[in-house]
């Protein structure tokens, strides 16, 4: 069985992807892939280092997220040009890590642009983590020390709550204590693997 997740920027995805991993799950993570695509001497960074200029270069060659994504979330035109870029390779090596699952393996694939691309129909179901656009703001200045304005424009340019919400089979609410959001994912997981 397949399974997208996704949830916007900041909405905990990541943490409900590694509590699915502890249940047994298979888990594909898109940002991990993401990352590994565009390492020093890949294809990838060539390619948006050819787009982009070395400006996006951190001093020891690697990709600089932070000067990316100020370049990218505040354009939509040059975000399609590094999506057109990063996409096609983390869609190959997906397919790679998939090929290698045993048939009867539920996959859980985190991928945080699932309802922007249309993929909810490639999977079997999709769980998405519903977390309210303050608390993810205030999640990122913590975590990420992004600043309120970086945060609500990465927000901004991605699918809306309603977008993400039409494409789901569970919401898993996560705004609250870790504990319920435990409950919400056993409940799930009781569901999804209940045949």
């Amino acid at each position: 069985m397949r399974i997208g997740l996704t949830g916007g920027i900041g909405s905990g995805k990541s943490e409900v992807s590694r509590r699915l991993g502890e249940r047994g799950a298979v888990v594909i993570d898109a940002d991990k892939i993401a990352r590994e695509v565009v390492e020093p001497g890949t294809e990838g960074l060539a390619e948006i280092v050819a787009a982009f200029g070395e400006d996006v270069l951190r001093a020891d060659g690697s990709l600089d997220r932070e000067k990316l994504g100020s370049i990218v979330f505040s354009d939509a035109d040059r975000l399609a040009i590094l999506n057109g870029i990063v996409h096609p390779k983390v869609g190959a090596r997906v397919q790679e890590l998939l090929d290698d699952v045993p048939e009867d393996g539920l996959v859980v694939y985190d991928v945080p642009l699932l309802a922007e691309n249309k993929l909810a129909p490639t999977f079997d179901k999709v769980i998405v983590v519903d977390t309210a656009d303050e608390v993810r703001i205030r999640r990122l200045g913590e975590s990420r020390r992004m600043s309120e304005a970086d945060a609500r424009a990465r927000i901004a340019a991605q699918a809306t709550r309603e977008e993400r919400l039409a494409v789901a089979d569970f919401v898993i609410d996560n705004n609250g204590a870790l504990d319920e959001l435990d409950r919400q994912i056993d409940e799930v997981w009781a569901r999804l693997t209940s045949g």
